[in-house]
């Protein structure tokens, strides 16, 4: 193991420990969206650290549909949580 995998591992590490924090004690639903999404980078990255370590090429399927797993959920918590524009549906509300 060399010394840039091992200072990778650290920082992903740490990266973890810092998200899982904010998704604990988030104020906000999308606070502890983006602390869940930026967790999720950080275990694809310190899985990709991993196989690099190993010289192995299995494990890349696996980060490719996790990548696309927590993309799909941030792209639906957003797409839920925004603010409904006024429109005619809406219009007896505005009044």
């Amino acid at each position: 193991m060399s010394v840039v995998s091992v200072i990778c591992a650290v920082l992903l590490g740490l990266t973890g420990l810092v998200c899982m924090s904010r998704i604990v004690r988030g104020p906000t639903m999308l606070d502890r969206t983006v602390a869940s999404d930026v967790f999720v980078a950080a275990t694809v990255g310190a899985l990709a650290v991993w196989a690099a370590v190993r010289k192995d090429t299995n494990i890349l399927p696996i980060l490719v549909s996790l990548s696309f797993v927590a993309f799909m959920g941030s792209v639906a918590i957003a797409r839920y949580t925004k603010p409904e524009a006024p429109g005619p549906e809406n219009q007896s509300e505005v009044d």
